[in-house]
């Protein structure tokens, strides 16, 4: 019978096993971004930002430990860009409609679809160029960012403004569509991976970590919102400033070649003998 003669195709799973502590955290990182989008359902928005932000500290810390151990793998990049999607895209995206630009109907839906779907092509493009982008920077702004950019906006309101939804807001409609574009924009952000924590620091780098941490734990609901607002920006102007060296540079380029060009056609010119020659012939 046909059936007995059929070949069933070999069982594959992951022969070699996967690398538990970073993949572990990924997973805590899942964790922290499904509870977010409980909590938004459920209108605790406040509770939602601080579980996204929570998310990203997993999120942080599973990649370093990764890169430490060096247990890196195929499969932990994947889990890593599935999760980050759920955590960083979706999470922050249904946050925000739920929290304010839900009363923009179906402008408010479109910014929030135009989030997600940047999100995922930002992840897809990083899968993609993992091994040949420059690793000191991200070519276009990460979505664990773009996330927490949101989400401390949201905390910062709550801090300053006490309970409520802020309605028909324009500003956090368009930096909602904005954080999305920005995904997948070539604009450079730091990466900071080149930093070796391995290595010997000075002294005065521990004074300004200690520095740091304080100055966030006295406000840290405004801290938290200027440092994430100061990062986005700072990709911005630094391209803009980049962009603009880079016209200059351009500029005299062009201009040193166009005075080349007139002194070689000074050159080919034949010469003109002059009355004076003649008399001195």
């Amino acid at each position: 019978m046909s059936n007995e003669n059929s070949v069933m195709p070999p069982r594959e799973g992951i022969k070699r096993g996967i690398y538990l502590l970073p993949n572990l955290l990924t997973l805590g990182s899942l964790f922290f971004g499904f509870f977010a989008i409980v909590k938004a359902l459920h209108h605790d928005f406040e509770s939602a930002a601080w579980a996204i932000m929570a998310a990203g500290i997993f999120d942080g810390l599973d990649g370093r430990v990764a890169r430490l151990a060096r247990a890196e793998s195929q499969f932990g990049i994947e889990l890593d860009s599935l999760v980050d999607l759920v955590s960083f895209g979706l999470a922050p995206a249904l946050l925000m409609y739920c929290w304010s630009i839900a009363s923009f109907d179906r402008i408010g839906w479109l910014a929030t679809f135009i989030y997600i779907a940047c999100g995922s092509l930002r992840l897809a493009r990083f899968n993609v160029q993992f091994h040949t982008v420059e690793r000191n920077y991200f070519q276009g702004l990460p979505i664990p960012c773009a996330a927490s950019m949101i989400t401390t906006t949201v905390i910062f309101y709550h801090h300053v403004f006490g309970k409520g939804f802020p309605v028909r807001n324009w500003w956090l409609l368009g930096m909602t569509a904005v954080l999305g574009l920005l995904m997948i924009s070539t604009i450079r952000y730091r990466s900071f991976k080149q930093l070796d924590f391995r290595s010997r620091w000075s002294f005065f780098s521990l004074v300004f970590v200690v520095g740091l941490i304080a100055v966030i734990a006295l406000e840290p609901e405004i801290m938290l919102f200027g440092l994430c607002a100061l990062f986005v920006l700072t990709g911005v102007v630094e391209e803009l400033v980049t962009m603009r060296k880079g016209r200059q540079m351009v500029a005299r380029l062009r201009e040193r070649h166009a005075q080349r060009i007139m002194r070689d056609k000074v050159r080919s010119l034949p010469r003109v003998v002059g009355h004076d020659d003649e008399d001195e012939a």
